[in-house]
């Protein structure tokens, strides 16, 4: 059984003890941390991967709405509140399951078992490996962990990859269609590149391999997003 990470922000040390106490029996949960305010617990998502998080709402300083509102969680959030007014807000922000207090365990299971069937959706959704690409009067197959970068020269495309070049008709949005951009991201009108062969960025340009491929203004915020979320 795979083990899921997480951790609670709750500022009530009853509350804490019994979400703790919870968790503690779920045999999927992994408790890494616990954090009696924001502050702490948003420093320790940003050097850690954490696969659920119990956020209390109502806390000194920065309250879990404001936690949420001004920061990027990854993770799969589980509110945790005595206060039944916040849930539309909280669902704006897609948290995965709002609890009042007091929860029982029941409902507490129901909860994170939302989070696990998620995640092992997540987990199973296995990505391509390969794709056939038409040239001349034939299909030839293209493992997309060769592939360099996509060239744009005119009507063609020209596939840069680790052991050949292929010259195919299909078009940028074709690829943009059959390759996750997570692998392959469109980069420029004319270039698209693969994300884990990239050795450098410069002044809006990515050197692969002895190439320098231009970053362009259309495309520069979804590649560095894609950047930012890549594990490699």
């Amino acid at each position: 059984m795979e083990l899921y990470k997480c951790i609670i922000i709750e500022d009530e040390p009853l509350a804490l003890d019994r979400t703790k106490e919870f968790t503690q029996k779920i045999p999927f949960l992994e408790l890494s941390a616990t954090f009696d305010n924001a502050l702490d617990g948003l420093a320790y998502l940003k050097t850690n991967k954490v696969d659920v998080l119990f956020l209390d709402i109502n806390m000194d300083e920065l309250t879990g709405i404001e936690l949420l509102e001004s920061s990027k969680i990854d993770s799969h959030v589980i509110i945790t509140t005595a206060y039944q007014e916040y849930a539309l807000k909280s669902f704006e922000l897609n948290v995965t399951d709002y609890l009042l207090k007091p929860f029982t365990f029941n409902r507490f299971i129901q909860a994170v078992n939302k989070v696990q069937d998620s995640l092992e959706q997540k987990t199973e959704k296995k990505l391509p490996e390969f794709i056939f690409v038409k040239t001349e009067n034939r299909l030839e197959k293209i493992n997309l962990n060769d592939i360099l970068y996509i060239e744009g020269m005119r009507d063609y495309r020209r596939i840069h990859t680790t052991n050949k070049r292929i010259m195919t008709l299909q078009n940028f949005k074709e690829f943009e269609e059959i390759i996750p951009s997570n692998i392959v991201c469109r980069v420029h009108k004319s270039y698209m590149v693969s994300l884990s062969k990239i050795e450098s960025i410069e002044r809006n340009r990515i050197r692969i391999v002895n190439e320098l491929i231009p970053i362009s203004e259309t495309y520069k915020t979804s590649f560095f997003q894609q950047i930012s979320n890549s594990k490699w």
